[in-house]
């Protein structure tokens, strides 16, 4: 009797053990967009998530939420960083400054000189310094590189000139770098959050803000802000990230697909956005949405924000890395 309870003891164990590596294998990551399926970051995550199911032999269910229905992406990172709620997003670096300073070097007005530029950069490891303080002080990995937008200035009333610039009140990501580029140029800009943007331009709050084509055009800021000016002072980097307590988690034949899957869909995602957005812009404009103003006096803002630039980069201790992307 004593024999056969033995043996029933182990058959449950082993029985047992069977069951938790099953469900070990059931993988579910949850995704987290502001946009709808139209939109170059929702695009760019599908194109992930399809390339990780390809690359990975094992299963791995994906819950990829749209529209904001999670929030907005100051909320993703707390959620990243958490370990809760969302495992992998694109996010503006600026919107990480809350856990790591040094990251809006990526996000930094005037950095790229232009595409060719911009792309050698995300296409090297010369950010890698940047990934690794990211890893360590806000707990996100970077699995790719997307974004390819040209953000320009987006407001009530048309902006032509440095003059028509000076004391324009204006909204800008979080990070203090953002704020010192614009307040150099003679603005006078503030950081609001970013589902408050379009009531604080209806109710005068504040004038425009700055943005790229698809963000204008998927959310309607046209509707309160019909000019854009060509300033041209960004070409967007949009990480691809993931939750490094969720990648951690990950068995590690999984870690490699992710990681493989993140650097292709980062590739996808900045052909995909550079290509549909001076699509986009043309879209607005024949629609009768915007009207595009060009910008007299760029040569003077790049003057007035070099020198913001490397006090910035000096403060974080990344001169050098500034001057390696200069030269690139």
């Amino acid at each position: 009797m004593k024999h056969l309870t033995m043996r029933s003891i182990l058959a449950a164990a082993i029985a047992a053990l069977s069951l938790g590596s099953a469900q070990a294998q059931d993988i579910t990551l949850r995704g987290a967009s502001m946009f709808d399926e139209e939109h170059a970051f929702t695009k760019t995550l599908r194109k992930f998530e399809e390339l990780v199911g390809e690359k990975y032999d094992g299963d791995v269910t994906f819950d990829l939420r749209l529209n904001g229905e999670l929030g907005v992406e100051s909320d993703y990172v707390t959620y990243l960083n958490q370990g809760v709620a969302v495992d992998y997003t694109i996010i503006a670096p600026s919107n990480m400054a809350v856990f790591s300073p040094s990251i809006p070097l990526m996000d930094m007005p005037f950095l790229f000189r232009d595409q060719e530029h911009w792309n050698a950069v995300l296409s090297s490891d010369a950010l890698q310094p940047l990934e690794a303080e990211l890893r360590e002080t806000a707990g996100i990995v970077i699995l790719g590189y997307a974004g390819g937008g040209v953000r320009n200035l987006v407001s009530a009333e048309p902006i032509a000139n440095m003059d028509e610039l000076s004391g324009h009140r204006m909204r800008v990501m979080g990070a203090p770098i953002q704020a010192q580029t614009f307040a150099a140029v003679g603005a006078a800009p503030s950081a609001i959050a970013y589902n408050e943007v379009y009531n604080a331009i209806q109710t005068g709050v504040i004038a425009g803000f700055e943005n790229e084509a698809a963000s204008i055009q998927n959310l309607k800021f046209y509707e309160v802000a019909p000019y854009v000016t060509l300033t041209q002072h960004t070409i967007t980097v949009r990480p691809i990230v993931m939750s490094a307590k969720t990648f951690d988690a990950l068995p590690e034949d999984l870690q490699a697909a992710v990681m493989e899957a993140g650097r292709e869909a980062g590739a996808f995602g900045r052909e995909l956005e550079s290509r549909e957005d001076g699509e986009k812009l043309q879209q607005m404009v024949d629609a009768g949405q915007i009207e595009v103003v060009e910008f007299e006096g760029r040569d003077s803002m790049l003057e007035l924000v070099r020198p913001v630039q490397d006090a910035y980069a000096e403060e974080l201790g990344a001169s050098e890395l500034l001057e390696a992307t200069r030269g690139m």
